[in-house]
Protein backbone atom coordinates (compact mmCIF):
# COMPACT_ATOMS: atom_id res chain seq x y z
CA UNK A 1 0.00 0.00 0.00
CA UNK A 2 1.19 3.29 -0.64
CA UNK A 3 2.81 4.79 2.61
CA UNK A 4 0.99 8.62 3.00
CA UNK A 5 1.96 11.24 5.55
CA UNK A 6 -0.27 13.62 6.77
CA UNK A 7 2.14 16.28 8.69
CA UNK A 8 0.55 18.17 11.57
CA UNK A 9 1.63 20.99 14.00
CA UNK A 10 0.22 23.14 16.69
CA UNK A 11 -2.70 24.71 14.91
CA UNK A 12 -3.23 22.51 12.12
CA UNK A 13 -7.56 21.31 11.68
CA UNK A 14 -7.71 19.53 8.36
CA UNK A 15 -5.35 16.12 9.54
CA UNK A 16 -8.32 13.90 10.27
CA UNK A 17 -10.09 15.32 7.07
CA UNK A 18 -6.98 15.03 4.83
CA UNK A 19 -6.19 11.40 6.14
CA UNK A 20 -9.89 9.86 6.10
CA UNK A 21 -9.70 10.89 1.79
CA UNK A 22 -6.32 9.23 1.30
CA UNK A 23 -7.76 5.97 3.45
CA UNK A 24 -10.68 6.49 1.16
CA UNK A 25 -8.26 6.35 -2.10
CA UNK A 26 -6.25 2.80 -0.55
CA UNK A 27 -3.77 5.01 0.81
CA UNK A 28 -1.64 3.37 4.11
CA UNK A 29 -2.10 6.61 6.32
CA UNK A 30 -0.53 7.88 9.74
CA UNK A 31 -0.34 11.58 11.60
CA UNK A 32 2.83 12.54 12.62
CA UNK A 33 3.56 16.04 14.45
CA UNK A 34 6.40 17.42 13.22
CA UNK A 35 8.24 17.31 16.25
CA UNK A 36 8.23 13.34 15.11
CA UNK A 37 10.55 13.99 12.29
CA UNK A 38 12.85 17.01 14.29
CA UNK A 39 13.53 14.85 16.90
CA UNK A 40 14.70 12.04 14.42
CA UNK A 41 11.85 9.11 15.47
CA UNK A 42 11.08 8.58 11.88
CA UNK A 43 12.10 9.98 8.46
CA UNK A 44 10.47 11.30 5.63
CA UNK A 45 11.99 8.59 3.07
CA UNK A 46 9.80 6.09 4.92
CA UNK A 47 6.77 7.44 3.08
CA UNK A 48 6.18 7.82 -0.49
CA UNK A 49 3.24 11.03 -0.35
CA UNK A 50 3.20 13.44 2.00
CA UNK A 51 0.46 15.92 2.71
CA UNK A 52 0.68 19.13 4.40
CA UNK A 53 -3.08 19.98 5.42
CA UNK A 54 -4.94 23.01 6.44
CA UNK A 55 -5.44 24.90 9.42
CA UNK A 56 -3.72 28.16 11.11
CA UNK A 57 0.20 26.23 12.08
CA UNK A 58 1.34 27.73 15.11
CA UNK A 59 -1.53 30.61 15.14
CA UNK A 60 -0.33 31.79 11.93
CA UNK A 61 0.88 34.65 14.62
CA UNK A 62 3.63 35.39 12.14
CA UNK A 63 1.91 34.72 9.13
CA UNK A 64 0.20 31.98 7.41
CA UNK A 65 2.26 28.98 7.61
CA UNK A 66 5.33 30.80 8.60
CA UNK A 67 6.56 29.33 11.63
CA UNK A 68 6.34 25.76 10.48
CA UNK A 69 8.08 26.66 7.10
CA UNK A 70 11.03 27.95 9.21
CA UNK A 71 10.98 24.78 11.27
CA UNK A 72 10.99 23.01 8.79
CA UNK A 73 13.86 24.71 6.46
CA UNK A 74 16.24 24.93 9.34
CA UNK A 75 15.70 21.53 10.36
CA UNK A 76 14.15 18.95 7.41
CA UNK A 77 15.28 20.66 4.48
CA UNK A 78 17.36 17.91 3.18
CA UNK A 79 14.99 15.15 3.74
CA UNK A 80 12.48 17.69 2.32
CA UNK A 81 14.55 18.25 -1.01
CA UNK A 82 15.98 14.84 -1.21
CA UNK A 83 11.90 13.41 -1.28
CA UNK A 84 11.02 15.86 -3.72
CA UNK A 85 14.17 14.83 -6.01
CA UNK A 86 12.98 11.55 -5.86
CA UNK A 87 9.69 12.26 -7.31
CA UNK A 88 7.67 11.43 -4.56
CA UNK A 89 4.50 13.12 -4.05
CA UNK A 90 3.59 16.60 -2.05
CA UNK A 91 0.08 18.05 -2.06
CA UNK A 92 0.17 21.39 0.20
CA UNK A 93 -3.44 22.25 0.89
CA UNK A 94 -4.80 25.83 1.98
CA UNK A 95 -2.16 26.46 5.28
CA UNK A 96 0.00 23.54 3.78
CA UNK A 97 0.21 25.58 0.57
CA UNK A 98 1.20 28.70 2.11
CA UNK A 99 3.73 26.31 3.45
CA UNK A 100 5.06 25.14 1.16
CA UNK A 101 5.41 28.55 -0.73
CA UNK A 102 7.31 30.07 2.08
CA UNK A 103 9.67 26.81 2.07
CA UNK A 104 10.76 27.47 -1.36
CA UNK A 105 9.60 24.27 -2.65
CA UNK A 106 6.58 25.96 -4.62
CA UNK A 107 6.89 27.41 -7.33
CA UNK A 108 10.56 26.18 -7.20
CA UNK A 109 12.29 28.11 -9.76
CA UNK A 110 15.92 29.09 -8.91
CA UNK A 111 16.74 32.96 -7.40
CA UNK A 112 14.71 34.53 -4.56
CA UNK A 113 11.34 33.99 -4.10
CA UNK A 114 9.28 34.64 -7.20
CA UNK A 115 5.50 34.33 -5.23
CA UNK A 116 3.64 34.92 -2.07
CA UNK A 117 0.26 34.49 -0.44
CA UNK A 118 -1.14 37.52 0.82
CA UNK A 119 -4.08 39.08 2.80
CA UNK A 120 -7.27 38.66 0.58
CA UNK A 121 -8.69 41.63 -1.57
CA UNK A 122 -11.87 42.03 0.62
CA UNK A 123 -9.78 41.68 3.95
CA UNK A 124 -11.57 39.17 5.72
CA UNK A 125 -12.10 35.22 6.13
CA UNK A 126 -13.57 34.08 2.90
CA UNK A 127 -15.73 30.73 3.57
CA UNK A 128 -17.34 29.42 -0.16
CA UNK A 129 -17.55 27.21 -2.75
CA UNK A 130 -15.98 28.32 -6.28
CA UNK A 131 -15.60 26.83 -9.71
CA UNK A 132 -11.99 25.83 -10.92
CA UNK A 133 -10.51 24.53 -14.35
CA UNK A 134 -7.70 22.47 -13.89
CA UNK A 135 -5.05 23.99 -16.26
CA UNK A 136 -2.20 21.05 -16.11
CA UNK A 137 -1.70 17.62 -17.66
CA UNK A 138 1.66 17.43 -16.16
CA UNK A 139 0.51 16.77 -12.14
CA UNK A 140 -0.09 13.16 -11.02
CA UNK A 141 -2.74 14.63 -8.47
CA UNK A 142 -4.72 15.78 -11.54
CA UNK A 143 -4.06 13.43 -14.00
CA UNK A 144 -8.08 12.44 -14.23
CA UNK A 145 -10.06 13.71 -15.33
CA UNK A 146 -7.33 15.96 -16.99
CA UNK A 147 -6.45 19.30 -17.88
CA UNK A 148 -9.74 21.28 -18.87
CA UNK A 149 -11.87 19.71 -16.07
CA UNK A 150 -14.13 21.96 -14.21
CA UNK A 151 -14.74 20.97 -10.63
CA UNK A 152 -16.57 22.62 -7.33
CA UNK A 153 -14.59 22.43 -3.94
CA UNK A 154 -15.10 24.86 -1.05
CA UNK A 155 -12.32 27.73 0.00
CA UNK A 156 -11.59 28.52 4.07
CA UNK A 157 -8.72 31.40 4.15
CA UNK A 158 -7.78 34.57 4.67
CA UNK A 159 -4.55 34.80 3.02
CA UNK A 160 -5.22 33.26 -0.40
CA UNK A 161 -4.65 35.81 -2.82
CA UNK A 162 -1.67 34.47 -5.09
CA UNK A 163 0.73 37.34 -6.00
CA UNK A 164 3.75 36.82 -8.30
CA UNK A 165 6.58 38.91 -7.49
CA UNK A 166 6.23 40.38 -11.68
CA UNK A 167 5.25 39.90 -15.12
CA UNK A 168 8.82 37.70 -15.60
CA UNK A 169 7.75 35.44 -12.41
CA UNK A 170 4.04 34.96 -13.90
CA UNK A 171 5.47 34.54 -17.59
CA UNK A 172 7.28 31.24 -16.27
CA UNK A 173 4.99 30.08 -14.65
CA UNK A 174 2.12 30.14 -17.30
CA UNK A 175 5.08 29.04 -19.96
CA UNK A 176 6.35 26.37 -17.72
CA UNK A 177 3.32 25.03 -17.08
CA UNK A 178 3.15 25.18 -13.35
CA UNK A 179 -0.11 26.99 -13.14
CA UNK A 180 -2.50 23.80 -11.98
CA UNK A 181 -5.94 25.39 -11.22
CA UNK A 182 -8.02 28.11 -11.88
CA UNK A 183 -10.65 30.31 -10.54
CA UNK A 184 -13.33 30.30 -13.21
CA UNK A 185 -16.94 31.88 -13.20
CA UNK A 186 -20.00 29.83 -11.53
CA UNK A 187 -21.00 29.04 -15.15
CA UNK A 188 -17.84 27.10 -15.78
CA UNK A 189 -16.83 28.48 -18.96
CA UNK A 190 -14.46 26.50 -20.48
CA UNK A 191 -11.63 29.24 -21.25
CA UNK A 192 -10.17 32.49 -19.23
CA UNK A 193 -10.37 33.19 -15.38
CA UNK A 194 -12.34 35.09 -13.44
CA UNK A 195 -11.04 38.18 -11.42
CA UNK A 196 -14.10 38.92 -10.29
CA UNK A 197 -15.08 38.70 -6.56
CA UNK A 198 -16.62 36.64 -4.96
CA UNK A 199 -16.19 33.72 -7.84
CA UNK A 200 -12.46 34.55 -7.37
CA UNK A 201 -12.16 34.52 -3.89
CA UNK A 202 -9.04 36.45 -2.53
CA UNK A 203 -8.01 38.41 -5.76
CA UNK A 204 -5.30 36.28 -6.87
CA UNK A 205 -3.46 37.47 -10.05
CA UNK A 206 -5.44 35.36 -13.33
CA UNK A 207 -7.42 33.25 -11.15
CA UNK A 208 -4.61 30.68 -10.16
CA UNK A 209 -5.87 28.87 -7.27
CA UNK A 210 -3.00 26.25 -7.43
CA UNK A 211 0.07 25.30 -8.75
CA UNK A 212 2.86 22.58 -9.13
CA UNK A 213 6.70 22.59 -9.03
CA UNK A 214 8.44 22.58 -12.36
CA UNK A 215 8.70 18.58 -11.91
CA UNK A 216 4.45 18.56 -11.51
CA UNK A 217 5.34 16.39 -8.15
CA UNK A 218 4.72 18.80 -5.68
CA UNK A 219 1.13 20.60 -5.65
CA UNK A 220 0.20 23.42 -3.86
CA UNK A 221 -3.85 25.00 -3.67
CA UNK A 222 -5.95 27.02 -1.41
CA UNK A 223 -9.36 25.20 -1.91
CA UNK A 224 -9.65 22.10 0.38
CA UNK A 225 -10.33 19.11 -1.86
CA UNK A 226 -10.69 16.88 1.74
CA UNK A 227 -13.88 18.62 2.27
CA UNK A 228 -15.78 17.18 -0.86
CA UNK A 229 -15.42 13.65 -0.88
CA UNK A 230 -19.23 12.54 -1.30
CA UNK A 231 -21.81 13.76 -3.34
CA UNK A 232 -23.63 15.09 0.70
CA UNK A 233 -20.95 17.35 1.25
CA UNK A 234 -22.30 19.51 -1.90
CA UNK A 235 -25.21 22.16 -0.76
CA UNK A 236 -27.00 21.42 -4.15
CA UNK A 237 -26.25 17.49 -3.67
CA UNK A 238 -30.24 17.19 -3.71
CA UNK A 239 -30.96 19.38 -7.14
CA UNK A 240 -27.69 17.21 -8.38
CA UNK A 241 -29.57 14.19 -7.66
CA UNK A 242 -33.35 15.64 -8.90
CA UNK A 243 -31.65 16.35 -12.16
CA UNK A 244 -29.79 12.93 -12.58
CA UNK A 245 -33.04 10.64 -11.34
CA UNK A 246 -30.65 8.91 -9.39
CA UNK A 247 -28.59 8.14 -6.54
CA UNK A 248 -24.91 7.18 -7.71
CA UNK A 249 -23.44 3.87 -6.91
CA UNK A 250 -21.01 4.98 -4.97
CA UNK A 251 -21.77 8.61 -3.40
CA UNK A 252 -18.91 8.73 -0.07
CA UNK A 253 -16.54 8.56 -3.24
CA UNK A 254 -18.44 10.99 -5.86
CA UNK A 255 -17.34 14.46 -4.48
CA UNK A 256 -14.97 16.68 -7.04
CA UNK A 257 -12.34 16.29 -4.01
CA UNK A 258 -11.92 12.48 -4.37
CA UNK A 259 -9.98 12.32 -7.83
CA UNK A 260 -6.91 14.31 -6.23
CA UNK A 261 -6.52 11.58 -3.85
CA UNK A 262 -7.16 8.32 -5.84
CA UNK A 263 -5.06 9.82 -8.73
CA UNK A 264 -2.00 10.43 -6.07
CA UNK A 265 -2.18 6.27 -4.86
CA UNK A 266 -2.61 5.20 -8.44
CA UNK A 267 0.29 6.64 -9.73
CA UNK A 268 2.64 5.77 -6.47
CA UNK A 269 1.26 2.66 -7.23
CA UNK A 270 2.25 2.37 -10.15
CA UNK A 271 5.44 3.36 -9.35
Amino acid sequence: MTRTLILRSPGTNCDEETAYAFQLAGAEVERLHVGTLIRGERRLEEFQILALPGGFSYGDDLGAGTVLANRLLTRLEDQLRAFVAAGRLVIGICNGFQVLVRLGLLPGLPGPRSASLVENISGKFEARWVRLRVETDACPFLSEPGKGWSLRLPVAHREGRFLPRDGNALARLTEGGQVALRYIDPEGTEDGYTSAYPANPNGSAEGIAGITNPEGNVLGLMPHPERYLSTLQSPTWTRQASRTRELLTDPERAGDGYVFFRNAVKYMEGK
